[in-house]
C-alpha cells in the first residue's frame, strides 16, 4: 500500500481549486496533503487521508463538491460534530445540510426539499442512517457518487473508538459500486490504515498520511497528587480562554466542576449521563464562549470544533495514545499555541484495565471476538501508560508512535525538553522505606493501608493487625497521603512494585529487593513548575491586544445574534491577522486570511468601522499588509534570563547545587541547563561537575554496541553500573562525548 506523506513535494493545484477555496474559505492556499486528498475525489480515485486534529481534514471533502457541481455525502458519528459543520458552512455561503434525529419536522421538509431540487453539495447522515433504504432511494436519485467516511478509525477493532454500526458502512458498496469512497481520520497507525481499507473495501486507493506532530502544543506530564488543586493552578494560567478537563467518570466530572466554580473558576459539567438538553446547552454556551472551561467524559470532544480552546487537561490518563492525541488535538485548532497537561497514576491504568475487561463481558460480540478485542485494547492501554511514565521528549515519542520520526532531539515544547520534570530529593530511601512497609506487612495490603502505616495512622486495619507496632509506622508521616500514593503508584510504573494478579495487593519482585538492598537507585519525580512556558503565538504576530479584545467581542455578539457557534464569525488566526493588520480599506480586508467572498459581504463594513474607530481613537497606523504576516507560532524560544545567567556560572566552573540555588530554580531545572550549556558552549572538561574516574568509567562503556544507547536512552548505561552512577552523572558525559 503505497503512502504519500506530507514531507513529499505538494501536488500543483488547479486553478478552479484555488479560486473555489479563494472565494469561499478567504485562503490563499492549501495545507499539505490537501490538494492531494482533493485530487484524488475529483478524479473519482479512493483515498485515505489521515491527518491531525487541525490539519485541515474537512476542506478535502468539502472543495471537490463545488468544483464538480455534485451532491457528495458525509458520514459522520455524531450530531453535534454535523450541526458546527453546516454552520460553519453556511456562514461562508456553502450549500451544505445534515439528516439526524435531532431536526425538528420543519427542518427536516426543508432538508429533503433541498435535496430533491438538489441545492446541497454536501450532505452530513449518521452511519446508522446512511443504510436506511429511504436514504438509498434518495442518494440514487440525486445521483450520487462519492462518499466521505469522517473519523474512519471508528471502522477498526485495533482502534481506540470502535463502533460497531461503522462496520456496516461497507454494504454502500454494494448499493453504489461505480462511487468513490475518501475515509478520513486523525489518528490512525500503520495497522489501523491497514484496516480501514480492509473494511471500507477501499479500491487501490491514494493513502494520504501528514505529519501527526502538533508544534504549536506544549506537552506537560506531572505525576497526580492533588489533582483538583493542580487543575485549578493550570486553568488560572489560562484565565479567560477556553479550555477542557477530561475525566474518567461522570461523577468525577461533576465533583471537579463544583470544586472549581467553588474556587472562582466558572466551569459546567458534560457527560453522556445528563439529559439531552443540558448536554446541548453546555455545548452551545462553550460553541458561543459564554463558557470557557467544561469538565467532561470523553463523550465531549469530537463534536466540538471551537478552534480557539488554549489548554487541555487529562485529569486522568485517557484508554490510548491514539486517544490522548485525539483529545489534545482539541486544544490549538486555530494553529496558535496551546498547553495540553496530563495529570497520571498508576491507578488510572489499574481502573482502565478493570473497565475494559467488564466492559467486554458485557458486550454482545461473539465469544472469538472477545479476547481479541480485549488484548488489543489493553495493549493500548499498555503504549498509553509507557508514554506517561517515561520522561522522554513528548513530541518525538508522540511522533515515532504514529511511524513517524521526529526531526529534533529537543523540542522546546514540552516538559522534559524544558527542563521542568523535577526529581524527588533522597528518591532511593524514599523508595525503601516503602518497600519495606511493604515487606514488614507480609505483602497482603494494597496502597491505602500502606500509605497509612507509612503515615502513622490509627485506623481499624493497622489495629487489628497491630500494625502499629511496626518499625515503619509513622516512617513518613510528614508527607501528605496524596503525594505518598503518587510515590508507591511510581514505583508500580519503575516496575519495582507491583500489583497481584488476582487482587489489588502490592507485592515486591526481584527489582524491589535489588533497591532494598542498595543494588539499584531509584529516581521518583514530582510536579515542576511551567514558570518559563513559552509565548510563541504572540512573538510570531505582533498585533494590538486591545482591537483584539474589541474584535473578540463583536464577534461574541454577532455569534449570539446568530445562535452560531463564534468560530463561524472568524476564528482566532482571523482575529489576530485583523488585529495586526489593522485594514480601513475593502481591498486590504480582502486580503486577510480567513476573510472570503460571503464574510467580506456580511461583516465588510462592520469590521472596518469597528477598526477605523479603535485605530483613530488610538492614533494606530492602519493597512500594515506588509509588516504583519501571518504566521505560526515560532518554534524556537527566546533564552531566558535564568538560562543565561547560568550559563555564565558553569563558564565559571560553579557547581549544580550553588547555581540552582543562584537562580532559585529545581535541581532538575538547572541540570538542563548545563546540558545546554556543554552542547553549546562545549567546554574541555566537566571535571566541575562530575569525578573523572566516573567519567573515564562511563567513556569505556559507551562505546559498547551491546548496551543499544541510541535515541539518547540512558537506563541501559544505568544498570550496566547497577544504579552506581546517576542518571544526572551519565547525561552530563554522554552530552559531553557528543561534542567530542
Amino acid at each position: 500500500m503505497a503512502v504519500s506523506r506530507a514531507s513529499e513535494p505538494a501536488a500543483e493545484v488547479s486553478p478552479q481549486v484555488l479560486e473555489t477555496v479563494r472565494r469561499i474559505w478567504g485562503f490563499d492556499g492549501l495545507r499539505p496533503l490537501q490538494a492531494e486528498a482533493i485530487a484524488a475525489s475529483l478524479a473519482d480515485r479512493d483515498s485515505l487521508t489521515v491527518l491531525p486534529t487541525g490539519g485541515g481534514k474537512s476542506l478535502c471533502y468539502q472543495v471537490p463538491p463545488m468544483v464538480a457541481g455534485r451532491t457528495d455525502v458525509v458520514v459522520s458519528p455524531l450530531i453535534a460534530l454535523m450541526k458546527d459543520q453546516v454552520d460553519a458552512l453556511r456562514a461562508v455561503g456553502y450549500p451544505a445540510a445534515a439528516l439526524h434525529s435531532g431536526l425538528a419536522p420543519e427542518e427536516r421538509m426543508r432538508v429533503n426539499e433541498g435535496l430533491r431540487d438538489g441545492r446541497f453539495r454536501l450532505l452530513f447522515i449518521a452511519p446508522e442512517r446512511v443504510l436506511h433504504p429511504w436514504f438509498i432511494d434518495q442518494a440514487r436519485r440525486l445521483g450520487v457518487r462519492a462518499f466521505a467516511i469522517d473519523e474512519a478509525h471508528c471502522i477498526s477493532a485495533w482502534g481506540h473508538d470502535f463502533r460497531p454500526e461503522y462496520r456496516r458502512l461497507a454494504e454502500l458498496r454494494d448499493h453504489f459500486p461505480a462511487a468513490n469512497f475518501h475515509a478520513f481520520t486523525a489518528t490512525a497507525t500503520p495497522q489501523v490504515r491497514e484496516d480501514i481499507v480492509a473494511q471500507l473495501r477501499l479500491r487501490e486507493p491514494q493513502v494520504l498520511v501528514g505529519t501527526f506532530d502538533r508544534p504549536n502544543l506544549v506537552y506537560r506530564v506531572l505525576p497526580k497528587v492533588d489533582v483538583e488543586r493542580q487543575v485549578i493552578e493550570v486553568l488560572r494560567r489560562h484565565a479567560g480562554e477556553a479550555a477542557i478537563v477530561y475525566c474518567l467518570s461522570r461523577k468525577d466530572t461533576e465533583r471537579l466542576a463544583a470544586v472549581l466554580n467553588a474556587n472562582g473558576v466558572s466551569a459546567s459539567h458534560y457527560h453522556a449521563g445528563m439529559d439531552a438538553d443540558a448536554r446541548h446547552r453546555v455545548q452551545d454556551d462553550f460553541s458561543l464562549e459564554r463558557l470557557d472551561v467544561v469538565c467532561a467524559t470523553v463523550a465531549f470532544g469530537m463534536g466540538i470544533d471551537r478552534s480557539n480552546v488554549r489548554c487541555v487537561i487529562h485529569a486522568a490518563m485517557p484508554k490510548s495514545i491514539e486517544a490522548y492525541q485525539q483529545e489534545t488535538g482539541r486544544a490549538g485548532r486555530d494553529g496558535l499555541e496551546a498547553e495540553c497537561v496530563l495529570f497520571y497514576s498508576a491507578g488510572d491504568a489499574i481502573k482502565w484495565d478493570q473497565l475494559m475487561q467488564r466492559s467486554v463481558r458485557e458486550s454482545q460480540m461473539p465469544p472469538e471476538d472477545q479476547q481479541l478485542y480485549l488484548d488489543a485494547q489493553l495493549g493500548l492501554l499498555g503504549r498509553m501508560r509507557a508514554f506517561a511514565s517515561t520522561a522522554g521528549c513528548r513530541h518525538r515519542t508522540l511522533s515515532q508512535y504514529f511511524g513517524q520520526q521526529y526531526p529534533s532531539d529537543d523540542c522546546g515544547a514540552c516538559d522534559v525538553c524544558l527542563h521542568e520534570v523535577n526529581t524527588v530529593p533522597d528518591s532511593t530511601t524514599i523508595a525503601q522505606k516503602i518497600l519495606s512497609a511493604v515487606a514488614r506487612t507480609q505483602q497482603r495490603f494494597g496502597v491505602k493501608h500502606i500509605v497509612a502505616v507509612l503515615r502513622g495512622g490509627d485506623t481499624e486495619m493497622i489495629r487489628k493487625y497491630n500494625h502499629q507496632s511496626l518499625s515503619v509506622h509513622g516512617l513518613m508521616r510528614d508527607v501528605p497521603a496524596k503525594k505518598l500514593t503518587a510515590m508507591v503508584y511510581q514505583l508500580i510504573d519503575l516496575d519495582l512494585l507491583a500489583l497481584a494478579a488476582d487482587m489489588p495487593t502490592l507485592v515486591l519482585n526481584q527489582r524491589s529487593l535489588d533497591v532494598m538492598k542498595g543494588r539499584l537507585d531509584v529516581m521518583l519525580v514530582e510536579p515542576g513548575d511551567a514558570r518559563e512556558t513559552r509565548t510563541g503565538d504572540d512573538e510570531a504576530m505582533d498585533y494590538d491586544h486591545g482591537l483584539a479584545d474589541r474584535l473578540r467581542e463583536l464577534r461574541k455578539n454577532l455569534a449570539a445574534e446568530r445562535d452560531a457557534p463564534a468560530y463561524t464569525v472568524f476564528d482566532d488566526r482571523t482575529l489576530r491577522a485583523l488585529a495586526a493588520i489593522r485594514p480601513t480599506r475593502k481591498d486590504t480586508l480582502a486580503r486577510v486570511h480567513g476573510i472570503g467572498e460571503q464574510r467580506l459581504a456580511d461583516l465588510g463594513d462592520l469590521l472596518l468601522e469597528t477598526i477605523t474607530d479603535y485605530c483613530q481613537a488610538q492614533q494606530l497606523e492602519t493597512d500594515q499588509l506588509a509588516e504583519a504576516p501571518i504566521a505560526r507560532p515560532k518554534r524556537e524560544a527566546k533564552i531566558s534570563l535564568a538560562k543565561q545567567e547560568a550559563f555564565r556560572l558553569f563558564a565559571q566552573g560553579v557547581g549544580v547545587e550553588e547555581v540552582a540555588q543562584a537562580l532559585a530554580r529545581a535541581r532538575s531545572t538547572t541540570m538542563g541547563y548545563l546540558s545546554e550549556f556543554i552542547a553549546e558552549h562545549k567546554p574541555a572538561s566537566v571535571t566541575p561537575w562530575v569525578a573523572p574516574e566516573v567519567y573515564e568509567q562511563v567513556r569505556a562503556a559507551a562505546s559498547d554496541p551491546e548496551l543499544q544507547l541510541g535515541d539518547g536512552r540512558l537506563r541501559p548505561l544505568f544498570d550496566h553500573f547497577e544504579g552506581r552512577i546517576g542518571f544526572d552523572e551519565l547525561r552530563i558525559i554522554l552530552t559531553h562525548l557528543a561534542t567530542q
